[in-house]
């Protein structure tokens, strides 16, 4: 459960009435010039610029033996963002697409639920009437009834389902297919030269490590993410985690910095992003930093073949700040429209 994240994301998503074009379906996945990528080439669905030249010369220089940027295995770490930089987040973050169709699911079985106003609003997709009043009565009933009051194996196993049969509202496919093929070579470069990656995100974090191994091929202990408290039972003889309403902890902003420091108690030395919720881990992972770093911001241009927003995004992925802080402290702006020849794609 995501708690107070959750509430800021449905609050922009209310104040922003702006629709994403809808027109282009799967074609714009399968047909949005996919051209021919050559096998074994670093990069291969970049473009040749400033932003492909920056990712290689700085995973040269730092695993280079010998050269004064040479950086030791167990110190190249890098992290990403998830929502936005390794795969969208228009119209709606995907988690947030699981909670709305998840209380749609769960009042189709019970009509008392279904009868109550509150989870009327979420089946509605009324956002306003979500997160009225201060306590944000009708949010805080839809984050309970889909990502509390359950065993951690029953959350994953109504994750695994959605995942199987929900499909994307504009391109039409499964949302693990939607994963940017030019981030997964980034990844699968980074993994060559003997880096560990982590997935740094505002996302549930049982949520993502659902998908993640899967997906980006991370594992699930170096996800961090947003979380709530649990409790340790044993029922029927089994040890369980049951999911709590409470203890929330927002993995945004500076809350990122803070869950890297605690949980992987190394500094990263390259960092990936999109938005402004980014910048804190951004700033750890390069300013002052004892090695070469490398700060890169995902910047999305191309409405044709996702999607264009910088300062007023649907739900979130908002980049103001943060695109400021780029040109002083150094840090690389992908251009997606003009640095990507291809989106969509499986892990290379």
């Amino acid at each position: 459960m995501l708690g107070r994240g959750w509430v800021r994301l449905f609050c922009r998503a209310v104040r922003s009435q702006r629709s994403c074009r809808l027109a282009c379906g799967l074609v714009c996945v399968l047909a949005a010039g996919m051209p021919l990528l050559q096998a074994g080439e670093p990069l291969a669905s970049w473009h040749d610029g400033a932003s492909k030249e920056a990712i290689l010369s700085f995973v040269s220089a730092v695993t280079q033996e010998g050269s004064e940027t040479f950086v030791p295995v167990q110190e190249r770490l890098a992290v990403f963002d998830n929502d936005g930089t390794l795969w969208p987040e228009c119209p709606l973050p995907f988690e947030l697409a699981f909670t709305l169709d998840e209380v749609r699911r769960l009042a189709a079985e019970d009509p008392d639920l279904a009868a109550e106003p509150l989870v009327q609003a979420a089946i509605e997709g009324d956002l306003k009437r979500l997160v009225a009043g201060e306590q944000h009565a009708g949010l805080v009933k839809v984050l309970t009834l889909t990502h509390a009051g359950m065993t951690s194996d029953e959350f994953a196993r109504r994750v695994e389902a959605w995942l199987a049969k929900a499909r994307h509202p504009r391109f039409g496919v499964p949302y693990e297919q939607l994963t940017y093929r030019p981030m997964q070579e980034v990844l699968a470069l980074l993994r060559e030269k003997q880096f560990k990656v982590a997935i740094v995100s505002g996302g549930g974090v049982d949520f993502m490590r659902q998908f993640a191994e899967r997906v980006y091929g991370v594992e699930p202990e170096w996800v961090l993410g947003s979380s709530a408290d649990v409790a340790f039972e044993i029922r029927d003889g089994r040890p369980e985690f049951f999911k709590k309403p409470s203890g929330f902890f927002v993995n945004d902003k500076v809350g990122k910095s803070v869950r890297i420091y605690q949980q992987l108690g190394r500094r990263p030395i390259a960092c990936f992003g999109n938005s402004d919720g980014d910048q804190s881990m951004m700033e750890y992972t390069t300013i002052g930093n004892h090695y070469r770093s490398l700060g890169v911001l995902v910047r999305h241009t191309d409405e044709t073949r996702e999607y264009d927003y910088d300062k007023q995004p649907l739900v979130s992925g908002r980049l103001v700040s943060a695109l400021e802080a780029a040109s002083e402290h150094g840090w690389t702006v992908v251009d997606m429209q003009d640095d990507w020849k291809t989106f969509f794609g499986p892990q290379p």
